[in-house]
C-alpha cells in the first residue's frame, strides 16, 4: 500500500501546503531567471549577452556557498513553519523589486535581484528537506521525498518554459513585461497564502548560538556528518547527481542546434523527456521501496545512469540531422526515438538514485543539526554544479571534445564514483543483494512487525530454515539487525560479505574455539548496551526436516548478562526453496521454484525475565504454524 499512502500525502495538510509552496518556489525562480536569460541572449549583442548569461548562472549559485551554513543554523533555531513564511513575504519583495528591474531595462539590477532570488533560495533549502521528518512519519518519507522530487523538476521545467514563452513577447511592446509581472507576483503571493496552512514545525536546537563565518560553520558540520559516512557519501552521491544533470542540461541546446539540427522547440520536448523521466522514476522508487529507506534502488539507479548515459552518447553520435530543423523532422528521422527514451531512461534511474539518499540523509541525521547537514549538502550541490560547468568548458572547449563524447564521458565517470560511494558504504550493495532476492525468488509478506521497537535494545529469536533467513529478515524490518549466526554460515562467500557489512556476530560452540565464543558474547553484551537490535536463531542450525529444532540456551545466558525484550519471530514457507535442505543439501540442485509466497511474522515482546528457551521455542512453533 506504500505507492497508495504516497499519492494520499498530497491530500493531506502535513505535505500539501508545503509541497505546493516549494513547488511555487521553485517556479517562480525558474520564470524570472530564463525570462531574463531569454532577453539577454535576443537584445544584446553576442559578446556581452554571453558575458551577462554566464554571469546570470554564477550570480544564482553564489548564494549557496554565501549563506547555506548560516541558513542551516537558523532552520534548526527556528520554527520551520515560521521561517518558511518569512521567506516567501521576501519572496514577494523581491519579486516587486525584480519587476521593477525589468521595466527599467536595466540588466545589472536584473542581475542583483536573480542574486536575491538566491539568497531566498539559499536560506529556504534546508528547510526544505528538514521539514519532511518532523511532519512524515517513516514509512512516509521516501514518498514524501519523491514527490517532492517529482515537483521540484517539474517546477523547474514548467517555470523555464513559461519565461522563455513570455520573454518572446516582450521586444512587442510591454505586453510581455506585464505577462512577466503578472505571473511572478500571482505566484509568490500564492505561495505566501498556501505556506501560511503548513503546520508547525518546533525549533529541534532553539538555544543554538549562530556563527556567520561560513568557513568554520561548514568545517563544523562537515566533522559532525564525517562522523556517520552513511550520511557523508549520502550528500557526495546527491551532489554527484546534481553534477550529473546539470552536465546533461546545460548542454541541451547546444546539442539540439549543433548535434541535432533542432530549433528552440526541440530543446523544450528534450528537456521534458528528462523531467517526465525524474518524475516518473521519483514516484516508481517511492512505490517499489514499500515504504522504508530502499538503499537496494541506488545501485539500479546508479547502473542506469551509466549504461542508457553510454547509450545516449551512441545514439546522439551517430545521428543524421534532417534537412529541416522542425520537431516535425527530428520525429522522422532514424535514431529520434533513441535519443528520447535514453534522455527519458536517464531521468528515470535519476529517480531512483537521488529520492534514497535524500531519504537516507534525512533519516540518519540527528534531528538537532539535521537543517544544518542539509545546508551542507546545499553548499556541495552547488559547488559540484560549478564543476561541471568547468568539466563542460575543459573537454568541449579546451580538449575539443564532441557532446557526444562527453556524455560517454561522464557516464563512465558516474561509475567510477558509484563504486568509490559503494566501497565506503558497502550497505548499498548488501540492500541491493537483498532487494533482488526478495523481489525475485520470494514474495514476503508482513505480519505483527509493528511489535518490533522502534528504538532501544530487543532480541529477535527466529526460526531457522535457509541460507537466506537473514537477508529476508533484514529486508522486512525496518530497523538495522544485527545477526548472531553460527560461524561456517557467517563465511559463506558472497553471503559472508552482506554478514560482514551488517555487523553480524559469528559465533560457534564453546568446544570448537573458547576464545571466539568469549569474544562473540562480549561483543553481544556491547551491541545490547549500545542498544542495538540483535537476532539469534536460537536452534543453533538449519532445519535438516523442516521441523523446529529444540532452542538451546544461550539466548538464557545472553539474558542473564544483559536483559531485554525479546520479539519472537516465525518465518513461514521457505522450507523446500533452493536455499534449504529439503531433498538434500542446500543448493545441490537447481532451484525448484521461483516467487515463493514467504511470509515474516512477529509476535508480541516477552520480557527477559519470561523469555525461557522452551517457552520461546513454543511461541516460535505457533507463530509458524503449518507453514512451513
Amino acid at each position: 500500500m506504500a505507492h497508495k499512502n504516497q499519492l494520499q500525502l498530497l491530500a493531506s495538510r502535513r505535505f500539501l501546503p508545503f509541497f505546493c509552496t516549494q513547488s511555487l518556489g521553485a517556479f517562480n525562480d525558474n520564470v524570472f531567471k530564463n525570462a531574463l536569460i531569454v532577453m539577454i541572449a535576443f537584445r544584446l549583442a553576442t559578446d556581452e549577452a554571453n558575458f551577462l548569461i554566464n554571469l546570470a548562472a554564477g550570480l544564482f549559485i553564489l548564494p549557496f556557498f554565501l549563506f547555506s551554513a548560516t541558513a542551516g543554523q537558523i532552520a534548526d533555531k527556528v520554527d520551520k513553519s515560521v521561517l518558511i513564511r518569512r521567506i516567501k513575504l521576501a519572496e514577494i519583495g523581491i519579486v516587486l523589486l525584480g519587476i521593477g528591474a525589468l521595466y527599467s531595462g536595466n540588466n545589472y539590477l536584473c542581475l542583483a535581484v536573480l542574486f536575491l532570488l538566491g539568497v531566498q533560495s539559499s536560506f529556504f533549502g534546508p528547510v526544505k528537506y528538514a521539514i519532511l521528518p518532523q511532519h512524515l512519519q517513516k514509512a512516509e518519507l521516501v514518498g514524501g521525498n519523491a514527490l517532492v522530487e517529482m515537483g521540484t523538476f517539474v517546477s523547474i521545467l514548467t517555470g523555464t518554459i513559461v519565461g522563455g514563452l513570455l520573454a518572446g513577447y516582450t521586444g512587442e511592446g510591454q505586453s510581455g513585461l506585464l505577462w512577466i509581472s503578472a505571473v511572478l507576483l500571482t505566484t509568490a503571493i500564492s505561495g505566501y497564502l498556501v505556506c501560511r496552512k503548513i503546520p508547525t514545525a518546533a525549533a529541534p536546537a532553539p538555544d543554538l548560538k549562530l556563527n556567520f563565518n561560513p568557513v568554520t560553520q561548514v568545517g563544523r558540520v562537515l566533522k559532525e556528518a564525517l562522523k556517520k559516512p552513511s550520511v557523508f557519501y549520502a550528500i557526495i552521491g546527491i551532489s554527484w547527481f546534481w553534477l550529473l544533470g546539470a552536465a546533461y542540461l546545460t548542454q541541451i541546446p547546444s546539442l539540439t542546434r549543433n548535434v541535432l539540427g533542432g530549433s528552440e522547440s526541440l530543446v523544450t520536448l528534450l528537456l521534458c523527456c528528462f523531467t517526465i523521466g525524474v518524475a516518473i522514476g521519483s514516484l516508481l522508487c517511492g512505490r517499489l521501496s514499500a515504504g522504508r529507506v530502499e538503499l537496494g534502488l541506488v545501485p539500479i539507479g546508479a547502473a542506469g545512469l551509466t549504461v542508457v548515459g553510454m547509450l545516449l552518447a551512441s545514439a546522439t553520435g551517430n545521428y543524421q540531422p534532417p534537412a529541416e530543423s522542425t520537431v516535425a523532422a527530428f520525429w522522422a528521422s532514424d535514431g529520434s526515438l533513441s535519443i528520447l527514451i535514453n534522455l527519458t531512461l536517464i531521468g528515470i534511474f535519476g529517480g531512483f538514485f537521488i529520492v534514497p539518499l535524500y531519504a537516507m540523509m534525512q533519516e540518519r541525521s540527528e534531528e538537532s543539526i539535521r537543517a544544518r547537514i542539509i545546508s551542507l549538502n546545499n553548499i556541495f550541490n552547488a559547488l559540484f554544479m560549478v564543476v561541471a560547468a568547468l568539466l563542460g568548458i575543459v573537454f568541449l572547449n579546451v580538449l575539443g571534445a564532441t557532446i557526444p563524447q562527453f556524455f560517454l564521458v561522464i557516464a563512465l565517470m558516474n561509475a567510477a564514483v558509484a563504486i568509490f560511494v559503494f566501497t565506503k558504504v558497502p550497505e548499498f550493495a548488501m540492500r541491493l543483494l537483498i532487494w533482488l532476492l526478495s523481489h525475485t525468488m520470494y514474495r514476503v509478506k508482513h505480519e505483527g512487525l509493528e511489535r518490533i521497537p522502534a528504538e532501544g535494545a530487543a532480541i529477535i529469536a527466529c526460526n531457522h530454515v535457509s541460507y537466506v533467513d537473514a537477508l529476508l529478515l533484514a529486508g522486512a524490518v525496518r530497523r538495522p539487525i544485527r545477526f548472531i549466526m553460527y560461524k561456517p554460515i557467517y563465511q559463506i562467500p558472497v553471503l559472508h560479505f552482506i554478514f560482514k557489512t551488517s555487523r553480524a556476530i559469528p559465533i560457534c560452540s564453546k568446544q570448537q574455539d573458547p576464545e571466539d565464543y568469549a569474544k562473540a558474547f562480549a561483543e553481544i553484551e556491547q551491541g545490547l548496551k549500545d542498544g542495538d537490535l540483535l537476532c539469534i536463531f536460537p536452534e543453533g542450525q538449519l532445519t535438516k526436516n523442516g521441523e523446529l529444532q529444540p532452542f538451546k540456551a544461550g539466548i538464557e545466558k545472553i539474558l542473564e548478562r544483559t536483559p531485554v525484550p525479546v520479539i519472537p519471530m516465525a518465518l513461514r514457507g521457505l522450507w523446500g526453496s533452493f536455499f534449504s535442505h529439503k531433498d538434500g543439501h542446500a543448493f545441490s540442485t537447481l532451484p525448484r521454484r521461483f516467487w515463493s509466497r514467504v511470509c515474516v511474522v512477529a509476535g508480541k515482546p516477552v520480557e527477559a525475565t519470561n523469555a525461557r528457551a522452551e517457552a520461546l521455542q513454543e511461541t516460535v512453533l505457533d507463530l509458524r504454524g503449518n507453514h512451513r
